[in-house]
């Protein structure tokens, strides 16, 4: 999982945008699932950074598709 910048995910298209958040949400609920089973956590940190960048995307989706309508 890498860290996305704003300006990064920017320079996207919508379309890549749209599968990294699918694929960021795929990896969220496997790291849930992990600790809800009691597997020991790698980085407790991974989880939290994982839905600081789907939120980051979400946003970022919302104002370029707020753009295209207008």
């Amino acid at each position: 999982m890498a860290i996305l910048k704003v300006k990064q995910i920017r320079e996207m298209k919508l379309e890549d945008i749209e599968k990294k958040i699918s694929e960021l949400k795929l990896e969220l609920m496997k790291e849930i699932a992990n600790v809800k089973m009691g597997r020991p956590v790698k980085n407790p940190g991974k989880i939290r950074e994982l839905k600081r960048t789907i939120a980051r995307l979400l946003t970022i989706k919302k104002e370029k598709e707020g753009k295209k309508q207008k």
